[in-house]
């Protein structure tokens, strides 16, 4: 690892802490004074209104951030960082607009599609990635498509469970230690300060959002993130085709829960496009758990991601499988002590009181204007 970089990432990043940190109480006092606010619902887990927004301040500073991008690696053309800049501008307005007004999720879902399209025109798909066992796999005309499903899914992914104090931006902040760590000891400054931005800015907001929170991300601040680092992972495969699994290891809370959801609302005829508290954070809260303790389980699962992230980057075949298996491991770790929290209630039988609750708060929801991603909208 080079000295001069490390000394300068750490310079860097108490540098932006403290810019996200002091923002981010300016931005709490101009979104009250505005009204712009994420009020309270069945769904929601605050009780007062909340001000929301903080995430446009992440927005702003890891834009200037990846500005400078451009200074710090000559090799990057403007096209690079343009692209990048303009996919991450567009599906932090289209959050922005859907926290004051809510748009409906399918336009939403388009435009994060053309966001991931206009990153893919600049910086290219994945060509090939390194997988278990199979090694250098080549994706040929499958590298589009599923560069572009992995951006808008991340995307979405960060959105969900941004549901209780502190959770997102934990994981943010483990996320982006993560990819600046692996930037520097690969001696790619790039990949290093688009993660020490990362993580600075979301420590910053992280002061004001863990329990009990002062300010919320919003849809904003949660999809950018989720773009970030899902576009990362597509950048770091320049330089290495082991960062692109290494992207997936580095945010795998945020994979699973959705994806575990998702997929168990499917298998119980349940729509997937409506709100609902049944991701496994939710499932922590109503059984008891505090945002905090629920939050904290959050960030450490990423760091234990993270520990397979750096034996995944440096092992040999067997320690790729072992991460593999060490990552299914960590999954059903997650599981378990959901199901235990919950106790011996059969799932069937959850799922149905799920159904009616959520059946019941649509009949009675209030209208209001701005919920906020804490509502949990998809």
């Amino acid at each position: 690892m080079d000295i001069a970089l490390s000394v300068w990432l750490l310079v860097a990043f108490l540098g932006v802490v403290a810019l996200s940190y002091l923002a981010v109480d300016r931005a709490g006092a101009i979104a009250r004074r505005f009204r712009h606010m994420a009020m309270p619902n069945e769904r929601s887990s605050h009780l007062t209104p909340i001000p929301y927004g903080g995430g446009l301040v992440l927005v702003v500073i890891n834009v200037l951030g990846w500005f400078a991008l451009a200074e710090l690696h000559r090799g990057l053309g403007w096209s690079h960082i343009l692209s990048l800049v303009a996919g991450g501008l567009l599906i932090a307005g289209v959050s922005f607009f859907d926290d004051v007004r809510s748009v409906p999720f399918p336009i939403r879902l388009t435009v994060h599609a053309v966001a991931a399209g206009i990153f893919v025109v600049g910086w290219g798909p994945w060509n090939s990635i390194f997988l278990p066992v199979l090694g250098v796999v080549h994706l040929g005309l499958l590298g589009t498509p599923l560069t572009i499903l992995w951006i808008v899914g991340l995307t979405n992914a960060f959105n969900f469970i941004d549901g209780i104090d502190g959770l997102a931006a934990g994981q943010a902040a483990v996320a982006g230690l993560g990819w600046a760590l692996l930037g520097a000891l690969i001696q790619q400054p790039v990949i290093a300060v688009a993660g020490i931005v990362l993580a600075a800015s979301s420590l910053g907001f992280l002061a004001h959002n863990w329990q009990p929170a002062s300010i919320y991300l919003g849809d904003a601040g949660a999809t950018f993130l989720g773009y970030s680092f899902g576009t990362l992972a597509v950048m770091g495969s320049r330089y290495d085709s082991r960062l692109a699994l290494c992207g997936v290891l580095l945010v795998w809370p945020a994979i699973f829960d959705t994806g575990f959801t998702v997929l168990r609302r499917i298998r119980h005829r349940q729509s997937i496009f409506t709100g609902h508290r049944t991701f496994l954070f939710h499932r922590l809260v109503d059984s008891g758990w505090s945002h905090a303790t629920t939050s904290a389980l959050y960030i450490a699962l990423p760091i234990c991601g993270a520990c397979l992230a750096f034996l995944w980057e440096y092992g040999n075949r067997f320690i790729h499988v072992c991460v593999a298996l060490g990552l299914g491991v960590l999954c059903l770790s997650l599981w378990l002590i959901v199901r235990r929290r919950e106790g011996p209630l059969p799932v069937s039988n959850r799922s149905h009181t799920a159904s009616k609750l959520e059946l019941v708060s649509e009949q009675t929801k209030p209208q209001t204007t701005s919920t906020g991603s804490d509502a949990q909208r998809m």
